[in-house]
């Protein structure tokens, strides 16, 4: 019995070993079609960095940052006073002084569409504009906001872009009635001129720091400058005049602030001088300065939010 057995199971085990071969064998010769299949009917650009729609997608994405560039933000400002003037009819000068120290920034740009053709691309964005302190325009407006469309094509002598502005009007109006507001004379009785100090507006009243041998007189003493900001203030006086403009603001905004406000202006004052005191050129200072002024006005207006 025990023999009849064990012959039984060993030619059951026998034959389970024929059926997984043969399984097996057949799983191996799909995974063979398959992979033939597959070779064949394989796209050639499919593994390629050619691939036209990666390189489409890469051109809009470069088409889109030149929307948004800093060039074509400084083209636009150009062209904004430029035609300022033009409207005016004098003071070009003066317009292009001012737009030196102005300071544009654009919220949400996007990118339209291309013109194939021409190369030319259409973009969108809101526009604000704030003016440099010392210059406003009607209503005592410091800061100008417009939505614009602008487009961006080669120049037409072939150097370079240039920008061409719709829906710029009502910007542009207001920038034909800047006037400036007359600067201050400081505690010494030297009074500034104006194209030395278009940065020094009327509410600039703070005490400026003990003379020095420095150019600059800002809201703090030149003789203890401890970081680059602090000397590059020190070493302008354009620059020292928005010192001392920006402090006498903040002054104010503390009077008048509430506990969360006041917290607010705090907070971000650290910000600020640490943005400053990283600066590269004086006109980063400056722009600092403009931003911050900017940033204060928000924040007692209840318009400021985190970035």
């Amino acid at each position: 019995m025990s023999e009849t057995k064990g012959n039984d199971n060993g030619e059951g085990g026998f034959r389970m070993s024929a059926t997984a071969a043969a399984l097996i064998a057949v799983a191996v010769l799909t995974l063979f079609a398959a992979v033939w299949y597959l070779g064949a009917n394989r796209n050639p650009d499919q593994d390629k960095l050619s691939n036209p729609q990666v390189e489409q997608q890469a051109e809009q994405a470069d088409a889109g940052k030149r929307c948004s560039a800093r060039a074509t933000y400084d083209l636009v400002k150009r062209e904004l006073f430029a035609r300022a003037a033009q409207q005016r009819g004098s003071e070009q000068e003066t317009y292009t002084e001012i737009a030196a120290a102005a300071v544009l920034r654009v919220d949400n740009p996007v990118l339209e569409n291309e013109d194939q053709a021409s190369g030319a691309l259409n973009c969108s964005g809101t526009f604000y504009l704030d003016l440099p302190p010392g210059v406003v325009a009607s209503g005592g407006r410091h800061s100008l906001m417009a939505d614009m469309d602008y487009t961006i094509q080669p120049a037409g002598d072939g150097r370079g872009d240039a920008v061409l502005l719709r829906n710029a009007d009502a910007l542009i109006a207001a920038l034909v009635t800047l006037t400036r507001i007359s600067a201050p004379v400081p505690p010494d009785g030297n009074a500034v001129a104006p194209e030395e100090n278009v940065a020094a507006a009327q509410s600039a009243n703070v005490v400026p720091g003990p003379a020095t041998g420095s150019p600059g007189r800002p809201s703090f003493d030149c003789a203890r400058a401890g970081t680059p900001g602090e000397s590059a203030v020190c070493s302008d006086s354009r620059l020292a005049a928005l010192d001392l403009n920006m402090a006498n603001q903040y002054r104010r905004a503390l009077t008048a602030a509430t506990p969360v406000q006041r917290q607010l202006l705090e907070n971000t004052r650290e910000r600020f001088l640490a943005y400053r005191d990283h600066c590269p050129t004086s006109q980063c200072v400056a722009d600092a300065y403009v931003g911050r002024m900017r940033e204060i006005r928000d924040i007692m207006e209840g318009r400021w939010r985190a970035r």
